[in-house]
């Protein structure tokens, strides 16, 4: 008997792929125990979109979580995803960040460290290989599986044994897309086994049905562990259900020893909070079945289809799986799994939506063609580099990208300051500086929410009108700030009440509305929204020569690279074919708006982190030839 182990994903990768990783602390609680005591090899409970999403979307902290679970589940290995250098995040961070990081994680309960590099780039998977040696953590390699002309088995098995001599101690064959079929992956396997020797562990998804075939064929090829999750999260984008795979295996040589009722009675906890939540079940569509043709992974697709419906643009989503493939093979043929997946995805919408090919470029596909994202697996369309970085040099192969990265911890610490109270605090502040301060500020200890009318906190709005509830209004924060959502406006006792992403207007009457900065903002409360050069004319006004810049895609309008950063231009300002105008947070990604011919800035149109839809004009510019 050689018994196949598994690892149960519902805790991070299933509802990250079904549920949008929306899953509340609360939701676990109840059934911790059931899971701890069934046998698992590892619980995957953390990492990827986990970290993140607590903070965005759950008003959760991160780390609170995993200590939770670790106290509930003190007998099974606690496992998560970690990004290499990418840490839980979608750019490199310093050495000095990702080894904090990884020590803190295993202080706080993970046991078991999955890496990977989208690109299979070893040089992004050193710092965190090391840190988890040195802390004691099990290193579990893996290789991100996709298909292409240059990813080969022997290339496979080159970053396996590359990935030995960091130290891991499993390799795990990561199919993220579901691009493996059973052959291939017996072959994989057994090569794998035969010249790495280390035990390997199968990860897949279910989307185009092939996973259970994969999972048989490598057991009998030698795997040592394989990836399930609960019958209410699996199938569709998330892996095959664990009730299926135990089922199977059953009275065979690889017989997991599962105790089949309790994952049964697992099943309907799961089963009742799906229902409850009005979630959504794993299915396999003609969509999904065509990712042997497409290619795009089923997190990738469900992201792509909610960009496309945030442009109003549903009906290009054939042109955009077209466009995909095409994008992919310019770029060295990049694995699609984050956060290659939503660059190059992201790329494809702008080239469709654009209808031009390449025109605009967002800074992190920039990043990846000047090389900062790590080595491409194939060669890039020298004339797409071109047109994208102009006259700059790619950086050097023998610079290690990560190296590039200076920010330390301790500067990210002076930046928080008395806001952090722990280390897991700053670490939560380097990863996402926005959402862990707006955190942090909600839940200081005893701490009003930080809402001013000029300059005072906001308990009465002015005398003789009734009190406004500033716990309302932390309500209202959270609301706007960890939400879609842009704006909340309350009226009650006389006052009305507006809170914006960004800024707080506590007003009396419509008349007398002043902006203020809500929990997390940098402004200084009474500050005005819009620089002093933002001016909005009357279409009359301006002289026939004026021509319009405007925004190709809906997103947030920011008029310089960051808070501290000079604006990109000023009116008055003359500019060159290709310089860049501004920049418009879009689909994640951060997209340069670049002029198309040289002229003079005439009229900025909207104020800074101003909401803009599509063909909203930002600029007006005066051609100079």
């Amino acid at each position: 008997m050689r018994p196949v182990h598994i690892t149960d994903t519902t805790l991070r990768d299933a509802h990250q792929s079904l549920w949008a990783t929306r899953m509340h602390t609360a939701d676990m609680l109840p059934i911790l125990g059931k899971m701890d005591s069934v046998g698992y090899w590892s619980l995957e409970v953390w990492g990827g979109a986990t970290f993140d999403a607590a903070l965005r979307f759950l008003d959760e902290n991160p780390w609170e979580r995993l200590r939770t679970i670790k106290k509930y589940c003190p007998k099974t290995p606690l496992q998560m995803l970690l990004r290499g250098q990418n840490l839980v995040g979608y750019h490199h961070y310093s050495d000095d960040i990702v080894t904090r990081f990884v020590h803190a994680s295993k202080r706080n309960g993970i046991d078991v460290f999955r890496v990977f590099d989208a690109l299979n780039d070893i040089r992004n998977v050193e710092v965190a290989a090391q840190a988890i040696n040195d802390c004691g953590g099990h290193f579990e390699g893996a290789i991100s599986y996709t298909v292409s002309p240059v990813h080969t088995l022997d290339s496979y098995l080159e970053y396996a044994q590359q990935l030995k001599e960091l130290g891991a101690d499993t390799i795990c064959i990561k199919d993220m897309a579901g691009m493996l079929t059973p052959f291939r992956t017996e072959k994989m396997v057994r090569a794998l086994k035969d010249q790495i020797g280390l035990p390997v562990h199968v990860h897949c998804h279910y989307i185009g049905g092939m996973a259970p075939m994969n999972y048989l064929k490598a057991a009998e090829a030698g795997a040592d562990i394989i990836d399930t999750a609960v019958v209410a999260l699996a199938f569709g984008n998330s892996q095959p259900a664990v009730e299926m795979i135990v089922a199977a295996l059953k009275e065979s040589p690889y017989d997991t020893g599962i105790d089949l009722d309790l994952l049964f009675e697992i099943a309907e906890y799961w089963e009742a909070v799906r229902e409850r939540k009005k979630l959504k079940r794993g299915v396999t569509s003609l969509l999904h079945m065509e990712v042997f043709s497409h290619q795009v992974p089923g997190g990738m697709m469900s992201n792509l289809v909610s960009q496309l419906e945030l442009q109003k643009a549903t009906d290009r989503l054939p042109d955009v799986l077209a466009e995909i493939p095409r994008v992919r093979a310019e770029v060295g043929y990049p694995p699609l799994v984050t956060p290659m997946s939503q660059i190059v995805g992201t790329q494809a919408v702008i080239n469709v939506l654009t209808g031009k090919r390449w025109a605009v470029v967002p800074t992190e596909m920039k990043d990846y063609l000047r090389g900062n994202y790590g080595k491409a697996p194939g060669p890039m369309d020298r004339a797409i580099v071109d047109k994208a970085l102009g006259k700059e040099t790619p950086l050097s192969p023998d610079v290690r990208p990560g190296s590039l990265v200076t920010t330390t911890y301790d500067e990210v610490a002076a930046e928080i300051g008395d806001l952090a109270h722990s280390e897991e605090d700053v670490l939560m502040h380097a990863l996402f500086p926005n959402e862990a301060r707006n955190y942090l500020t909600l839940h200081q200890e005893g701490a009003e929410a930080a809402v001013f009318m000029m300059g005072e906190e906001v308990n009465t709005v002015m005398e003789g009108e009734e009190p406004v509830d500033i716990n309302q209004i932390r309500e209202l924060i959270k609301i706007v700030e960890l939400s879609d959502v842009n704006e909340v406006t309350v009226e009650e006792g006389g006052s009305k009440v507006v809170v914006r992403k960004g800024a707080a207007s506590v007003l009396a009457s419509e008349s007398d509305a002043t902006c203020v900065p809500t929990a997390g903002a940098n402004a200084t409360p009474g500050a005005e929204s819009a620089p002093q050069d933002v001016a909005v004319r009357d279409t009359a006004e301006r002289p026939a020569t004026w021509k319009p810049v405007v925004a190709p895609m809906v997103g947030t309008f920011y008029r310089a690279s960051g808070p501290s950063a000079e604006p990109f231009v000023a009116v008055g300002d003359g500019v060159d074919e290709g310089q860049t105008l501004c920049i418009l947070e879009a689909m994640k990604l951060m997209n340069e708006i670049a002029a198309e011919e040289s002229g003079v800035i005439r009229e900025v149109c909207l104020g800074d982190a101003a909401p803009v839809e599509y063909g909203t004009v930002l600029f007006y510019y005066e051609p100079t030839a």
